[in-house]
């Protein structure tokens, strides 16, 4: 007959034992529990034979799906890249808006080249009908005893033609020693008929007049002369600038349209422009019309019959 004890002692070894088998399963670290292996086996299902199987594991299924994914991305991103799918992305340009962003992008640096010229060229021409000529652009002719602007380092400006320069354009500034003509007896022709709506006043900085005529009237040359600047600026639109003779320089602001060119020989009362409103500095269609004698802004309704 069995000893109670012995019993006992058996039940409580084999509990000892089941417990511990637990603990230690408890004890794995997911690292251990992805390296699990386990078995996929695809049986016939009218013989129950095995047909396939293969050995698995949680690590090898992530490491599998990792790397399909990311071979997806590649392909994906190479084919949205080298292919024509990109422009199906919403937001995406297409050819045809690329091609346009780059045109108006050329076109506004154009513009900004362009007017930065022609507005560096207009200051110049400022610069000289008030007289503020550099003397390193004055050449002494020791036998006339004048002064001569020499215009040879503005030719990388291609602002004065050769035409120009052909004309022997001459601009005076003062302390020549020439004798001008009296401007009293000089003959102006009307640059355009019209009524004067702003009158000549130095105190405002307003060195002309201005004209208000009819709708698309043609503006004249007060003089014979030539043009020294024909071209667009910021402030006063499209502008002429005429040198004529007695050290004179006529301007006209504002124009709708320039009908002469830089370096043009004009006669007096020959058409030169279309009278407008262009430029940021006008309120109105009308010309504003400057007349300068030696580098001074004259009042051209003292001379000329408005």
């Amino acid at each position: 007959m069995i000893n109670d004890s012995v019993v006992y002692q058996f039940f409580l070894n084999l509990y000892r034992f089941k417990n511990k088998g637990v603990g230690e399963k408890n004890k794995r670290g997911f690292l251990d529990k992805l390296k699990d292996q386990y078995r996929l086996t695809i049986f016939n299902d009218s013989t129950f034979q095995s047909v396939w199987s293969m050995k698995l594991s949680r690590l090898k299924v992530l490491g599998a799906f990792s790397m399909v994914s990311l071979i997806m991305i590649i392909l994906v991103t190479f084919l949205i890249a080298a292919t024509g799918l990109r422009e199906y992305i919403p937001g995406y340009p297409d050819a045809e808006q690329r091609q346009l962003m780059v045109e108006t992008a050329l076109k506004v640096d154009s513009l900004e080249f362009e007017l930065k010229k022609r507005d560096d060229f207009f200051q110049g021409i400022k610069a000289i009908i008030s007289g503020e000529i550099p003397e390193d652009n004055i050449v002494y002719d020791t036998a006339s005893e004048s002064y001569e602007v020499n215009f040879e380092e503005y030719n990388h400006d291609s602002i004065f033609q050769d035409n120009l320069l052909a004309e022997q354009l001459n601009l005076s500034i003062q302390g020549s020693t020439r004798r001008s003509t009296e401007l009293s007896q000089i003959h102006f022709y009307v640059p355009v008929k019209g009524i004067v709506t702003n009158h000549f006043n130095i105190s405002t900085e307003h060195f002309g007049i201005d004209l208000v005529s009819d709708p698309n009237a043609r503006i004249s040359s007060v003089l014979e002369g030539t043009v020294i600047f024909s071209g667009w600026t910021l402030e006063t639109g499209y502008v002429l600038y005429l040198q004529h003779d007695a050290d004179l320089v006529s301007v006209y602001k504002h124009n709708a349209e320039l009908l002469k060119s830089t370096g043009d020989r004009v006669r007096a009362g020959e058409a030169i422009a279309i009278i407008g409103n262009s430029g940021e500095l006008t309120t109105g269609p009308h010309l504003h019309f400057e007349l300068w004698h030696r580098g001074n802004a004259i009042n051209p309704e003292q001379y000329i019959d408005f």
